[in-house]
């Protein structure tokens, strides 16, 4: 095999998908038909090259070949990814899916950078109706409209559900979809989910956060759990090293037991 020519140099026009495998190998004969079936029905988004790794032994030490089979992606000459064994096909296709370069993926990054900044949100409008396949994006439009609009949120993340890999972040933002659109009553509770509901609108999040926490403490069972689902959203929105989630993890977990 000419690497260089088939692999390397190919990479820099489309990315290449190289199997690593040998005729002795049991799961390299498992995964071989799965992954060339895929590379027929791809073939426009990418190109696998078989690599025996007894005739090409050389190739197989430059790359660290330890156990077989293992798939690298070749992309501009660098492996981008990579992974062992004979995985099923749909974790082929999840792996194809998350690593195979998209140039929309490159124009979403620049528009999120860009997104406390003026027309960055429109962009993200725009780009979401020209590429309503492109998960990331329906995600990151559904966390900025989702006070403000919360049944569209909901709308846009409908479909990301248990398996994908984005599919926590939906149910956040399903959950705090739900916090925004229910009709909060007079109940110490629901006058509390109220001020919060109001305080999200205003960018206040400390106000919010206190708020739903002190809704947990009048009445955990408010809203079917709403309180309580609701925290524990935005902390993994906020992330764990923003300073509310340090703040106020801990205050919530005391309020809960």
């Amino acid at each position: 095999m000419d690497f260089k020519t088939e692999v390397i140099e190919k990479s820099h026009i489309k990315p290449v998908v190289v199997d690593f495998w040998a005729p002795w190998c049991g799961p390299c004969r498992i995964l071989g038909p799965v992954i060339e079936k895929l590379a027929a029905e791809q073939q426009e988004k990418w190109e696998l090259v078989k690599l025996n790794t007894e005739e090409d032994y050389d190739i197989a030490e430059q790359y660290n070949i330890r156990s077989i089979p293992n798939v690298k992606m070749f992309y501009k000459g660098e492996v981008v990814s990579e992974f062992m064994g004979a995985i099923p096909r749909t974790a082929i296709e999840r792996w194809l899916e998350q690593n195979l370069p998209d140039n929309r993926k490159e124009s979403l990054s620049h528009i999120l950078s860009r997104l406390n900044g003026e027309g960055a949100l429109s962009e993200l409008e725009a780009f979401v109706a020209q590429n309503p396949d492109v998960a990331e994006a329906r995600v990151a439009l559904a966390r900025e409209i989702v006070y403000n609009n919360p049944e569209r949120a909901a709308a846009l993340v409908e479909t990301i559900r248990l398996g994908d890999r984005l599919a926590d972040n939906a149910e956040d933002l399903r959950t705090l979809a739900e916090l925004m659109a229910v009709e909060a009553d007079d109940s110490p509770a629901g006058q509390r989910i109220g001020k919060a509901q109001q305080a999200l609108k205003n960018k206040d999040n400390e106000t919010a956060i206190q708020n739903i926490i002190e809704a947990a403490t009048a009445d955990k069972s408010y809203g079917g759990d709403l309180p309580r689902r609701a925290a524990i959203a935005l902390f993994r929105l906020w992330g764990p090293q923003d300073e509310l989630t340090k703040d106020y993890r801990w205050k919530f977990d005391m309020a809960l037991y």
